[in-house]
């Protein structure tokens, strides 16, 4: 039972040492987030509608 206290106890004294990130950081991180997932998400529709294209005309 004492370990249990302890953990809790150094677990809190770490988290105050936290250095936590300000709302700007975090929409800016989420910004960019977003916009890789969107250009990914793109570049991947791309190359399925090209590949698609390319086999359709070599199965021919």
């Amino acid at each position: 039972m004492a370990k249990i206290v302890q953990f809790f106890r150094e677990s809190k004294a770490e988290l105050k040492k936290v250095v936590w990130p300000t709302k700007d950081d975090v929409i800016s991180s989420i910004k960019v987030v977003l916009i890789s997932t969107v250009i990914i998400a793109v570049v991947l529709g791309v190359l399925d509608i090209a590949f698609t294209q390319l086999f359709r005309l070599l199965m021919k």
